[in-house]
């Protein structure tokens, strides 16, 4: 795929996020995509997964914004990078935040397959995250990351 199609995809993807319109997104997204935020913990494969971590992502995260800088291909993949807005809200890190905009330098790998999104990977630094949101990143991450207790 061409480097200007892929970069064109994942700009278009970024504004649809940025908007927090899922619908959308998924008109973005190969229907075997596979989305990961390995400071988070998650990965979605398929349209459904991937539908359902959008949600709780914009449900935790509102008002996300995220504007590319730069981006380099190597006419199979894209890694994209610039900055990301967001407010972290509600309970589900298992911390109170502080209510303030936190903004990120982030940078995304895609891969593209039948000129869609096939994956991405979304990297940020949480203990900045956390930082800005006034909250401990020990106790994000244990929320997080706890192993699985067998009862």
């Amino acid at each position: 795929m061409d480097g200007h199609r892929m970069f064109e995809l994942a700009k278009a993807l970024a504004d649809t996020k940025s908007r927090q319109d899922i619908p959308a997104s998924m008109k973005l997204l190969h229907r075997e995509m596979t989305l990961s935020a390995p400071a988070l913990g998650t990965t979605a494969h398929g349209p459904a997964a991937n539908e359902r971590a959008l949600g709780r992502f914009f449900a935790a995260f509102p008002d996300y914004a995220v504007v590319l800088d730069g981006h380099a291909d190597d006419g199979s993949s894209l890694v994209c990078w610039g900055r990301a807005k967001m407010t972290m809200t509600g309970n589900r890190f298992g911390v109170t935040p502080n209510g303030r905009r936190a903004e990120l330098p982030v940078f995304i790998r895609f891969s593209f397959r039948d000129d869609l999104i096939a994956s991405e990977h979304f990297f940020f630094d949480l203990s900045e995250l956390c930082a800005q949101s006034g909250v401990s990143t020990d106790t994000v991450r244990r929320t997080l990351f706890q192993p699985t207790r067998l009862t």
